[in-house]
Parts: C-alpha cells; sequence; structure tokens
C-alpha cells in the first residue's frame, strides 16, 4: 500500500489540525501513527477515511487521488473498514445483528447471504459463543472485536484503527492487540493510530511520528523506534517507554 500527501492541511477555526504535510510513504502493509495527544494522528487518519474534508491540499492511496467529492467519498468509506475507540455498536441489537445491518442496509446483501458470512466470521474469531449476546452483555474487548468484524465483513480494501485499545483495562487490551496482529500475519493492510508503542513496533512495517500537526519523522519501524532522528520523537518515546 503507498499513501502520499501532497500540502495536505486541515483547521478547526484557528487551530491547525495538520500543517499542510507534503509526504510520500513507501509501500507497506502497516502503518502506525504514532505522537502526542492533540498532534494530528486521528485527523489524518479521518481524512484518510473520507471522514473529513482537507481545507487544502490532497492525497493519495496507491497512486490514486482521492475525490473529495460527497458522491466519490461515500463510495470510498464503503470500500474500507474503520475501527474506533468506543466500538459503536448498536445497543438494541445483537453482535450478529450489528455485523449483519451494514452487510445489507449499506452493501445491499440478501439476508441470508449476510447471515452466513457472520456466522463465518464469528466462528473464525471465536464470537460464536457471543452471536446473540447485545454490547451491554459483552466485555470490552469482545465489543472490539466485533466492531472489527463488522469491518472486515464489508472485504475492504484496508482497515483502519483509531486508539482502538484505549478504553479497554490491560487483559482486554492484550485480547484485541493480538487479534489485530492476527489480521496482519493473514497479509491484511492495516494503518493504526496508537499509543501502545510496544504493538506499534511490532505490528507495522512503517511509522509515522506526527506532533503539533506536523509529520515530523517516517520510516521503517525498527529505525523509527530504534534510531529516533528528531529530537521530539526521541523525547516523546523517552516519555512513553519509561515505565
Amino acid at each position: 500500500m503507498r499513501l502520499e500527501l501532497n500540502r495536505l492541511g486541515k483547521k478547526f477555526g484557528e487551530s491547525h489540525a495538520l500543517r499542510e504535510i507534503t509526504l510520500a510513504i513507501a509501500d507497506f502493509q502497516s502503518l502506525a501513527i504514532i505522537g502526542p495527544s492533540g498532534g494530528g494522528k486521528t485527523t489524518l487518519l479521518r481524512l484518510i477515511a473520507g471522514l473529513t474534508v482537507p481545507d487544502t491540499g490532497s492525497l493519495s492511496i496507491n497512486g490514486q487521488p482521492l475525490d473529495f467529492s460527497e458522491t466519490a467519498l461515500l463510495s470510498h468509506r464503503r470500500s474500507i473498514g474503520t475501527v474506533f475507540q468506543a466500538y459503536n455498536l448498536f445497543p438494541h441489537l445483537t453482535a450478529r445483528e450489528n455485523v449483519m445491518l451494514p452487510l445489507v442496509k449499506v452493501h445491499g446483501l440478501a439476508e441470508g447471504e449476510a447471515r452466513e458470512i457472520v456466522a463465518t466470521l464469528f466462528e473464525r474469531f471465536h464470537l460464536a459463543p457471543h452471536a446473540d449476546q447485545r454490547p451491554a452483555e459483552l466485555s470490552g474487548g469482545q465489543q472490539q472485536r466485533v466492531a472489527i468484524v463488522r469491518a472486515i465483513a464489508i472485504k475492504p480494501r484496508f482497515l483502519m484503527f483509531d486508539e482502538p485499545t484505549s478504553a479497554l483495562d490491560p487483559e482486554m487490551t492484550a485480547e484485541v492487540l493480538d487479534f489485530i496482529a492476527e489480521l496482519r500475519a493473514e497479509g491484511r493492510e492495516l494503518i493504526i493510530v496508537t499509543h501502545n508503542m510496544g504493538f506499534a513496533r511490532q505490528v507495522s512495517d512503517r511509522c509515522l511520528f506526527i506532533a503539533d500537526g506536523q509529520a515530523l519523522e517516517e520510516g521503517a519501524s525498527d529505525e523509527v523506534f530504534g534510531h529516533p532522528r528528531h529530537p521530539l520523537l526521541t523525547g516523546f518515546l523517552a516519555r512513553v517507554l519509561r515505565y
């Protein structure tokens, strides 16, 4: 997968979330986006996902410029799987129904076909015993796994994760991170915003460090974590890896 940004900028009021970033990220399977809170990570992720429109510049995915017209964005959003930190499951629906709903209502599958797809995925990812439970009856880790399966079910071009474990306790965090690592091992293409540096280093082959709306360092993950060049990245890693 390739990602190219050309003077990509976004403001919210007078605040610069992204400061006209120009960057070409070499072929990768899994990209980790790291940096301090409020630095622009989630804004960049939302721009790539077509959930936010930039004020300036453009971006290309695998050599194809992203068209920010509403019709094109709708098609783009339907082609990728995005997983947020808050699960975004419908509380009144069962786990099975939460995954079936976009298959039927958004992607136009027959209900029987959608049910078969969900049954296969739930069996594969050890969620079958929880298919008829509603979100309130599931642990946080189980809810996030259902959200990930919902993203997988549409057969996306790639998967995007925005701090997928920030609301979880350590045991549930490990459960979800193992799940994402399994997806990477299958060869799925991933873009991950995460505050878990050990996981970011393990699961990604490229890493992008963003702070104050700027892309300050990008490269192979082993190099970025093992031999950081920018002083802000060096300081950031020293702080977050202290304990």
